[in-house]
């Protein structure tokens, strides 16, 4: 009884016979030099954050280990040696101040930053998605509630309201706490998309076959219109992922993020602020790192959108 899955965010496309749509867009991204690009980058970071314990251990340094030895303390803490202490001993230098190796900071600043932009997306994305498809197939009264909800959380300044929220939490587990919070700001944008879809696709002729055929509404809910909602889902939770890794390191940067010894990106070029004359390095490996992730799921994200809705992307 179900339509053939959409292939664009708004209308679906049907793929030639024999040929699935998410095979098709599959072929797609293979033949996509941005998402492969964007693929390996993301591959890489999630595999330093995976393996922080073993490189770490093979490193010989933690994360929160202090080496006095390394830095300079007649020149205020600055590291001894040429680009911020980078040797044999210590691959990417080491922290002005303390003498915390920052390989060892950086991968385990990568699984936070991946762990909270993860978790944050698929809350932000399951409740709109939850919110969005009640609202936009109930209709009436139901739909009216959740959309000015949805207006209200949309009218909040996000920044602003997400450093008054995390400030004002009592102290507990802050990745828990940042995942929910970002979650909470973000599922109206996902809801409005999800509600729109679903008020175009309750009305399509396989979803009124099924009304004719006493097929009750939960199944028409899930066998009918929730697949057809999968690609636009897929394709916001991707392009999601990267916001939520800036606003991770936004938070961090302004200290109201991760809290110390934890590592983070943003915690990191917090610090680094008062020594990038000093020490540029330290201030560009965070840097760089985020400035990569970022971009990787960004062109995996415009590629995943391009290959699922090929018509739309020459506009």
């Amino acid at each position: 009884m179900s339509a053939p899955l959409l292939t664009g965010a708004a209308e679906g496309v049907p793929a030639p016979a024999g040929r699935s749509p998410w095979r098709l867009a599959g072929g797609r991204l293979r033949r996509d030099p941005a998402a492969l690009a964007g693929l390996a980058i993301i591959a890489l970071f999630v595999l330093l954050a995976l393996a922080a314990p073993l490189l770490t251990a093979l490193s010989g340094h933690g994360p929160n280990e202090f080496h006095p030895e390394k830095i300079d303390k007649a020149l205020a803490g600055a590291p001894r040696g040429a680009f911020g202490g980078i040797d044999g001993d210590f691959w990417l230098g080491v922290e002005p101040g303390t003498g915390r190796d920052v390989f060892s900071r950086v991968v385990y600043g990568a699984r936070i930053s991946l762990l909270i932009s993860v978790a944050a997306t698929c809350v932000a994305t399951a409740a709109g998605t939850a919110l969005g498809l009640t609202a936009g197939f109930a209709g009436g009264r139901v739909d009216a509630a959740i959309s000015r909800v949805m207006d209200l959380v949309l009218s909040f300044p996000q920044l602003i309201f997400m450093i008054a929220l995390v400030s004002v939490l009592p102290e507990g587990n802050r990745t828990l706490e940042l995942v929910f919070v970002m979650g909470f700001f973000g599922w109206p944008y996902i809801g409005r998309i999800v509600r729109g879809q679903t008020l175009s696709l309750r009305h399509r002729e396989f979803v009124e076959a099924a009304r004719a055929t006493g097929m009750p509404r939960h199944r028409i809910v899930f066998r009918e219109v929730m697949p057809n909602l999968l690609a636009p889902v897929l394709v916001y939770a991707t392009l999601t992922i990267p916001v939520n890794i800036g606003t991770e390191a936004a938070l961090s940067f302004l200290g109201i993020g991760v809290r110390p010894p934890d590592a983070s990106w943003g915690q990191m070029m917090a610090k680094a602020i008062d020594w990038y004359q000093v020490d540029p390095t330290f201030f560009v490996v965070p840097g760089v790192c985020l400035l990569l992730t970022v971009l990787a799921f960004t062109l995996l994200g415009d590629a995943f959108r391009d290959a699922l809705d090929p018509r739309g992307a020459g506009r």
